[in-house]
C-alpha cells in the first residue's frame, strides 16, 4: 500500500492499530510470526573451496593440466616418471587460483555495513505504555516515537510532526535535512525524496520530533530493497576479464590444433607415437603462455600500490584495468562533484548583488548569525547545527565575526522557533542603548508579507511596488541558479518584547536583504571534468536532489553548457514533468518521475542525450547504468550513499567516496577515492590505461616468444630434425626468462599523450591494431636465430639463443618509438630483469648440476659469441622497422 498517499487516520486503520494504546504485546507477537524480524536478510555465500574450484574454468588452464596429466603418465608408461614438468605447471596454476580467492570479494560484506546502520533500540508504544525495545522487535503497526539524533528504525507514516527535519542523504541523495509534514497527503508517483509524510529507515532526525506507525520492517523497507538489490545483481565481467578468457580459448584451441598437426606429421614420418606425443605436449607447453595469469595478476598488483599513493585505493584487481576502458563516468552529485556543506555564495539587497565583505554584507551576516542556533563546537573549528544555519554562521566567522562575543553583545532574552508551517525563526536582543532588536529570517515569500519598510542606501523606506520587484528580481536570479534563499528582516521596538505576541513580534518588519546558499562543487572537478571530455569520457550526473540544484552544479562543472542548462528552467517547463514523452526528450537533464514512465528499451534509445539524472531512486540509477552498459558502454559510477551502492554494483567499475561514504557504498564499490576527489578518479583512468597498455606489451611479449618457441620445434619437426627444444626448457623460457621482463614491462611509464587518445573499446580484441601480424613477424624472427644457432652448435646453443634474444627483445616492447629515444635504462626494472634472467640463463649452461636438470653442455668461448651475436639482431631489426613506420 502507498502510505503517502493517504491519510493518518486511512493509515492507523488499514494497519488496525490505535495510535493512543499501540499494539498488544499479544498482537505484536502474532505480527511477527508473519512479517518476520525487522532486519536484513544475508546471502548465502560461497564457501572458500567453491571459490577455489571455480578458479579452474579458464579454457587454457584446463589445457595445461591436461597436458601436465598426460605427460607424467606417458612418462610413466616409457619407465621414468618425469614429474619436473607437472610440478611447475600445477605450481603455476594453484598460485593463481589462489590469487584469484583472495582477491574475490563477497556481496555480504556490503549487507552487514547496511545491518549496522540499523538503530539498535526503538522508543514504541505497546499495551498504553512508552517502553524501548530493541528495533529487531518492530512490526508494522508498531507506534514509535522520534526524537532528534534519533535513528529511524524502519518505515513509517507520520502521525505527528513538530518542526521535524530529517537527514535521508545516504538514502536519496538529498543534500539537507527534509522537513516533514505529517498532515501531507501527496500524489502516488511522488518520488523517495518528496514522500514528506513518510520517515524512512537509516534515516536520522536532526531537528524536532514526531510520533509515527511503522508501515514496513526489514527487507520490506526503501533500504530493504537496496539490499535485495546488491544480493540480486551480480558484478559483471570486466573487459580485461572478457579480453584473456577469449585469448585464452584462442590460444588453447591454436595450441590443440598444433599438438595434432605435429603428432600427424611424425606419425607420417614413421616416428614413435610416445616420443611425438611429447614433442605435441612439448608443443602445447610452448604454445600456451603458462605464467601469463600470474602475470597479468603482478602487474595489476603493482598498479594498485602505485594508485593507492594517488588515494585510488583498488578492491578488485581487474578494475585497475577496467578504469583504462570506461566510456562514461555516472557520479552522484552530493559530496562527490560537490563539498556536502551548504555555503553562502550570494548576498543581495535591494540594488542587487552586494559584496559579503563590504558594509551591507557585513550587517546582513551579522544579524543571520544572531537570528541562529548553531554554535562553534568547544576549541575546534567545527560548528554544530543544522546546515543552512551552519552555512550563515560560517559566513559570518569567515568575515571577521565571533559567535560567542555577538551573543554577548547583543543577548538574546527570547526567540520564536523555526516552524515548518510558518517557515520562520524570530530572535529578540537587549541593546546597549536600551531598545530591542527582532530579528526575522526564513523562506523569501513568507517574510516579504511581514514587511511594510525596506532597507535602502543605508537607510529605512516604506515598502512599495517598485522595492518589491526589485527584491523579486534578486530572489529569482538566485532560484534561477538553485540558491536555497533565506531572507533576513529586522526592526527595533523600545516597549518590552516579552509583553508583545509571536505574532506581533513578527509584523512591521524591515526587509534588510537576501542570503542565497548552495552545496558548492569541489573546485578540482572542473578540470577533472574538461579532462574526461578531452580523453573521450562522458561525464554524467546522477542525483537524488532537485533538478535546478543538479543542473546548477552541472552547468557551474561544464558537465553541460549553459544552453543546455536553460532548457530545465521553470520558464519552460514543459520539458519538466511531462508525462506524455514527447518534448522532454529535447533536454538534456531529466527527474526520476520522467524515468518512471519509461521503458526500459525508450531509455536506452534516448540515453546518450541525458548529462543530468535528478531526483532519482536507486532502482533508476541501476536502470541507467545498465541502458548504458546495453549500449556498449563502460560505465563507471561514483557515490557515497546507501542509495548508490545498487549501481556501484552494477556499474563496470564503482567508485565510493573513503572520507564522507558510507560503509554500503564502500563495500559494493571496486575502488575507493581516499580523498573523496572526483578529480583522483581522472588520474586513476590515466594509470588504468597505462596498466592496459602495459598488459597488451607483456601478452605482445610472450605470444611473439612463444611463437618463436613452435616454430623452431615446428620447422625442425617437418625436416626431419630431433626436437631441438625440450619440454622443460620451453618451461624455464616461458616461466623465468619469459616472465621477468613481462612483468617489467608492467612498469613502464604511461606516454604522455594517453589521455589525449579515445577509451580503449571493449569490443576491440588484444590483437586488434595489427598487432598479431607483428607477434607472427617477430615469432618467426626468434624462431629463425634459434634455429641458426641449433644447426651451428645443437640444442644448448638453441636452447641459449632463445632465451637471450627474448631478454633483448623485451627492450623492444617498451615503445613503438626507438628505445635510444625514450631512454635504454629510465625502465630500472627491466635492467634488472635483463642482468638477472642473463645470469640465470648462463649459470643453467654453465654450472654442471643445472646442466644435468636441463639436458645442456657447457659451450667454449667461440660459441658464446655467435649465441650473442644472434640474440641482439632482435634489437637491430625492430629498431630499423620503427624507424621506417615512424617516418611513414
Amino acid at each position: 500500500m502507498l502510505f503517502h498517499t493517504i491519510s493518518i487516520q486511512d493509515t492507523l486503520k488499514a494497519l488496525k492499530v490505535n495510535a493512543s494504546t499501540g499494539l498488544s504485546t499479544k498482537e505484536a507477537q502474532k505480527r511477527q510470526q508473519e512479517y518476520g524480524k525487522n532486519q536484513l536478510e544475508a546471502k548465502k555465500g560461497k564457501s572458500i573451496l567453491t571459490r577455489f574450484l571455480s578458479q579452474f574454468k579458464d579454457f587454457m588452464i584446463i589445457v595445461l593440466i591436461a597436458a601436465a596429466v598426460v605427460s607424467f603418465f606417458i612418462s610413466l608408461l616409457k619407465g621414468h616418471a618425469d614429474y619436473i614438468d607437472p610440478i611447475i605447471i600445477f605450481a603455476i596454476i594453484f598460485l593463481n587460483a589462489i590469487l584469484g580467492v583472495i582477491q574475490e570479494e563477497k556481496a555480504e560484506k556490503s549487507l552487514e555495513a547496511l545491518k549496522k546502520m540499523s538503530a539498535p533500540t526503538a522508543e514504541v508504544l505497546r499495551d498504553s505504555k512508552r517502553i524501548t525495545l530493541p528495533s529487531t522487535e518492530l512490526v508494522p503497526g508498531d507506534i514509535i516515537y522520534l526524537e532528534t539524533g534519533h535513528y529511524i528504525p524502519a518505515d513509517a507514516r507520520l502521525i505527528t510532526s513538530i518542526n521535524l527535519r530529517v537527514d535521508e542523504s545516504a538514502l536519496t541523495g538529498e543534500s539537507h535535512p527534509v522537513e516533514k509534514d505529517a498532515n501531507t497527503i501527496l500524489k502516488e508517483n511522488t518520488m523517495l525524496g518528496d514522500r514528506k509524510n513518510l520517515v524512512p529507515a537509516t534515516g536520522i532526525i536532526t531537528f524536532g520530533r514526531g510520533i509515527a506507525v511503522v508501515t514496513a520492517i526489514g527487507m520490506g523497507t526503501e533500504v530493504g530493497t537496496i539490499a535485495r538489490m546488491i544480493m540480486e545483481d551480480e558484478t559483471p565481467e570486466t573487459p580485461l576479464q572478457k579480453r584473456l578468457e577469449r585469448t585464452g580459448k584462442a590460444l588453447g584451441i591454436a595450441a590443440l590444433g598444433i599438438c595434432i598437426v605435429i603428432f600427424l606429421l611424425g606419425t607420417l614420418q614413421g616416428r614413435e607415437l610416445f616420443d611425438m606425443f611429447m614433442t605435441s605436449v612439448s608443443l602445447a607447453v610452448a604454445a600456451i603462455p603458462e605464467g601469463l595469469p600470474a602475470i597479468v595478476t603482478i602487474m595489476l598488483s603493482l598498479g594498485v600500490q602505485r594508485m593507492a599513493k594517488k588515494n585510488a585505493i583498488i578492491r578488485k584487481l581487474p578494475a585497475v584495468e577496467t578504469l583504462g576502458s570506461a566510456t562514461f563516468i555516472c557520479s552522484d552529485k552530493t559530496g562527490t562533484l560537490t563539498q556536502n556543506v551548504m555555503t553562502v555564495t550570494h548576498i543581495a539587497s535591494m540594488n542587487g548583488m552586494e559584496s559579503e565583505n563590504k558594509e551591507f554584507g557585513k550587517q546582513l551576516l551579522e544579524y543571520a548569525a544572531l537570528c541562529n542556533d548553531a554554535y562553534p563546537s568547544g576549541n575546534s573549528s567545527e560548528i554544530i547545527g543544522e546546515p543552512t544555519e551552519k552555512a550563515l554562521l560560517v559566513a559570518a566567522i569567515r568575515n571577521g565575526y565571533d559567535k560567542k562575543a555577538l551573543d554577548k553583545k547583543h543577548p538574546r532574552i527570547r526567540e520564536v522557533p523555526f516552524d515548518s508551517a510558518r517557515k520562520l525563526m524570530t530572535t529578540v536582543h537587549q541593546e546597549a542603548d536600551g531598545r530591542y532588536l527582532i530579528i526575522t529570517k526564513g523562506a523569501y515569500d513568507v517574510l516579504l508579507m511581514r514587511c511594510n519598510k525596506a532597507f535602502h542606501n543605508g537607510g529605512v523606506e516604506n515598502f512599495s511596488q517598485t522595492h518589491k520587484v526589485k527584491f523579486d528580481r534578486s530572489n529569482l536570479l538566485m532560484a534561477e541558479n538553485a540558491l536555497r534563499v533565506i531572507a533576513v528582516a529586522y526592526k527595533y521596538v523600545d516597549r518590552n518584547p516579552n509583553q508583545m505576541t509571536d505574532t506581533s513580534l513578527e509584523q512591521d518588519l524591515t526587509l534588510f536583504g537576501l542570503l542565497g546558499m548552495i552545496d558548492p562543487p569541489r573546485e578540482e572537478v572542473k578540470g577533472a571534468v574538461s579532462m574526461c571530455k578531452s580523453a573521450g569520457i562522458t561525464p554524467v550526473m546522477i542525483t537524488g536532489d532537485h533538478i535546478l540544484t543538479a543542473c546548477a552544479i552541472a552547468k557551474a562543472l561544464g558537465i553541460i553548457s549553459e544552453a543546455e542548462a536553460e532548457s530545465v528552467k521553470p520558464k519552460q517547463s514543459k520539458l519538466y514533468g511531462n508525462k506524455n514523452h514527447g518534448e522532454y526528450f529535447k533536454a538534456c537533464a531529466i527527474t526520476g518521475e520522467q524515468l518512471s514512465h519509461m521503458s526500459d528499451k525508450e531509455l536506452e534509445e534516448n540515453i546518450y542525450q541525458y548529462k543530468v539524472f535528478a531526483r532519482v531512486s536507486p532502482a533508476h540509477k541501476v536502470r541507467i547504468v545498465k541502458a548504458l552498459q546495453k549500449r556498449g558502454e563502460v560505465v563507471a559510477m561514483t557515490g557515497d550513499g546507501v542509495n548508490d551502492a545498487p549501481a556501484l554494483k552494477a556499474a563496470d567499475i564503482g567508485c565510493a567516496m573513503g572520507k564522507g561514504g558510507t560503509d554500503v557504498a564502500k563495500n559494493a564499490a571496486d575502488m575507493i577515492l581516499a580523498d573523496d576527489n572526483f578529480a583522483t578518479i581522472v588520474a586513476a583512468v590515466k594509470e588504468g590505461r597505462g596498466i592496459y597498455d602495459n598488459i597488451r606489451k607483456s601478452i605482445h611479449f610472450l605470444l611473439s616468444s612463444n611463437i618463436g618457441e613452435i616454430i623452431t620445434i615446428f620447422i625442425a619437426i617437418l625436416f626431419g630434425l630431433p626436437a631441438p627444444l625440450l619440454a622443460v626448457q620451453l618451461l624455464w623460457v616461458n616461466l623465468v626468462t619469459d616472465s621477468l621482463p613481462a612483468i617489467s614491462l608492467g612498469v613502464e611509464p604511461a606516454p604522455d599523450d594517453i589521455m589525449s587518445k579515445p577509451p580503449i573499446s571493449p569490443k576491440k580484441g588484444m590483437f586488434s591494431d595489427g598487432l598479431i601480424f607483428k607477434i607472427i613477424f617477430e615469432g618467426a624472427m626468434i624462431g629463425s636465430l634459434a634455429l641458426v644457432a641449433y644447426t651451428l652448435g645443437g640444442r644448448t646453443m638453441a636452447f641459449t639463443v632463445l632465451s637471450l634474444s627474448q631478454l633483448f627483445h623485451a627492450f623492444n616492447m617498451r615503445s613503438e618509438h626507438s628505445i635510444f629515444k625514450i631512454g635504454l635504462l629510465r625502465n630500472k626494472q627491466m635492467v634488472i630483469s635483463f642482468l638477472v634472467c642473463s645470469f640465470l640463463q648462463i649459470a643453467v649452461v654453465s654450472y654442471e648440476p643445472f646442466a644435468k636438470i636441463f639436458k645442456v653442455t657447457p659451450m667454449l668461448p667461440f660459441q658464446w659469441v655467435i649465441v650473442s651475436i644472434l640474440s641482439i639482431i632482435p634489437i637491430i631489426i625492430i629498431e630499423l622497422q620503427k624507424a621506417v613506420s615512424n617516418r611513414a
